[in-house]
């Protein structure tokens, strides 16, 4: 009789995800049973070792050491057996529904998608496949998780839930839960029991699951019922594990716990971090601006300069992800380099100082998983909030500073993309504050106006000073022209706009962000050979700028973001 590790029945997200976190943890064999008709599941590419088998479950019968399982009219041995369709059904939400809008308000997806706004609630792994599945067919779609936890999806499922957020594609309410629905002018207006979350119409709304937690204690093996109401997807092969593959901790390495279930974490947490986080603005999903404030230490920094923050592996993650050689690395920091932001104006309304903040300001993007690459930290930074541990560097370093600018009549022109732009908000703001009275640019590139989170701040600035332009452009707003910071350059847009030439006999320019926009040319002397496609870089050496390279210090200074 052939013997296999694990069986895992199903060809959804969670069944794939399970199989490919028991392989990850050490299991020789897994497979896959897909029960129903249609494709058949190819295993990913970073698990080409699962075994797909097709065919119908027969009688399962425990064993002394697993149970013994019928596939397509063949014994299998298994030491366990997990179950991923089917299960206990779920609760829908107590909402009461005006009659007017029966037709708009549903318990299954809407057969009319293409160009709808849609809101689905529900904090379970069904929940998040109907938001997935109405975002692939067009609809404009609003999850609700209700305050459930990220860890109960399965690993597929929260990647492909972030990557379609990061797309723009699909919004994610982490904590909101809907309570009321009201007729406005025959649309649903919905309520939310988050009081960040404002009232919001949509043409749709599909109410899923009430996103209470599954609790999984009566879930017992060596057959494993996993699903939402059973035994969540995300939390079922830590289960598993604990139960039927304990011998999998017999080196000594611990399964990875849930953040806050033993005291190791807690003592890992005292012995690292070194700082609290003050403020988490979310200016969405996947674009934040965090002050931590350390423990103790010297916060001063010359604007431009970096510091690094870190948080432990063994912080659950946002994505569906899981970092490579995690249980080597489990007791270790994940950290990454930042650039100090400013919050440009303080509580009263004055220009910041920071010498007298006692924090630190930094402008953070989520970074998505993609093929090998798995971001360690910001899937983490995620789920934090103010009042968080975390780490800080104890060095704050970096020459991007404003140390070549010395004159106080001379034309300070800033071009960033994305969070690029944060250590821009410091060196303008120092600027203004000692009195800088030449001309101040600050370009941003994005790729929606939403990705501006100090846009309101930067307006506020230029009203309050007449030497200072912003200039935020986009790349794939609808209907609003694509630029890009090389178009600048080329169209001469800042003396259009403000009347301010990018003169190299006058004008410094700092650069920051994607390095295919600031385009940093290799030198062979004093020759240098620039990269393709053209960058901001090649167009400014063209016009007579002099770029900064070692040993030389020139008018344009660059700082590469990754």
């Amino acid at each position: 009789m052939e013997r296999v590790d694990l069986v895992v029945v199903g060809s959804s997200r969670a069944a794939i995800s399970l199989a490919m976190e028991a392989r990850d943890a050490g299991l020789e064999s897994v497979a896959l049973v897909e029960t129903r008709p249609g494709p058949v599941t190819v295993p990913p590419d970073s698990h080409p070792d699962l075994m797909v088998w097709r065919g119908p479950i027969g009688e399962m019968t425990p064993s002394d050491d697993g149970v013994t399982v019928e596939v397509d009219g063949t014994v299998t041995a298994a030491g366990a057996v997990a179950l991923v369709e089917g299960g206990s059904p779920l609760e829908g939400p107590a909402i009461s529904v005006p009659r007017s809008l029966q037709s708009r308000v549903h318990r299954e997806p809407p057969t009319k998608t293409w160009g709808r706004q849609i809101l689905v609630a529900g904090g379970s792994e069904k929940a998040a496949e109907v938001a997935l599945e109405l975002s692939q067919a067009g609809a404009g779609v609003v999850l609700a998780r209700g305050n459930r936890s990220p860890s109960d999806l399965s690993r597929l499922t929260r990647s492909a839930l972030l990557l379609r957020e990061a797309e723009r594609r699909l919004t994610i309410l982490w904590h909101s839960r809907p309570t009321t629905i009201t007729d406005i002018e025959g649309e649903p207006l919905v309520a939310f029991d988050d009081v960040g979350t404002p009232d919001l119409v949509f043409d749709d709304v599909v109410l899923v699951d009430d996103s209470e937690p599954a609790g999984g204690d009566a879930v017992q093996g060596p057959v494993w019922q996993v699903g939402d109401a059973d035994l969540a997807p995300g939390r079922a092969w830590d289960r598993i594990r604990s139960d039927a593959f304990s011998h999998l901790t017999a080196d000594g390495v611990p399964p990875v716990p849930h953040v806050g279930a033993d005291e190791k974490v807690a003592e890992l947490r005292r012995r690292h971090y070194n700082a609290t986080i003050t403020h988490f603005e979310r200016t969405h999903s996947d674009l934040w601006v965090v002050r931590v404030q350390p423990d103790q230490g010297d916060v001063s920094f010359h604007p431009g300069q970096y510091a690094s923050l870190g948080l432990g592996y063994w912080e659950p993650r946002a994505d569906g992800a899981r970092d490579p050689d995690l249980e080597r690395k489990w007791e270790n920091l994940v950290r990454r380099s930042y650039s100090i932001s400013s919050p440009v104006f303080d509580e009263d309304g004055y220009l910041f100082d920071p010498t007298r903040a006692g924090t630190l300001e930094f402008y953070v993007v989520l970074v998505p998983a993609s093929g090998d690459h798995v971001p360690g930290l910001t899937p983490r930074l995620a789920l934090t909030n103010p009042g968080d541990r975390i780490y800080v560097g104890p060095r704050i370093v970096g020459r991007y500073t404003l140390a070549p600018l010395r004159r106080p009549d001379a034309t300070a022109v800033f071009f960033a993309t994305g969070t690029g732009e944060a250590p821009h908000n410091a060196m303008v703001t120092d600027l203004l504050r000692r009195g800088h009275h030449g001309p101040i640019v600050s370009v941003v590139c994005v790729r929606y106006r939403a990705d501006l989170a100090y846009l309101d701040v930067h307006r506020e600035l230029a009203s309050r000073f007449t030497n200072y332009h912003y200039l935020p452009i986009v790349t794939r707003e609808p209907d609003v022209e694509k630029l890009y910071v090389q178009d600048v350059i080329t169209r001469d847009l800042m003396r259009e706009e403000f009347g301010v030439a990018l003169d190299p006999e006058t004008s410094h320019v700092f650069l920051c962000g994607n390095p295919a926009m600031i385009g940093i040319p290799h030198w062979n002397d004093d020759v240098p050979t620039f990269p393709e496609p053209t960058g901001a870089c090649q167009l400014l050496h063209e016009r007579g700028f002099d770029l900064d390279r070692h040993g030389h210090v020139g008018n344009v200074h660059t700082e590469k973001y990754w």
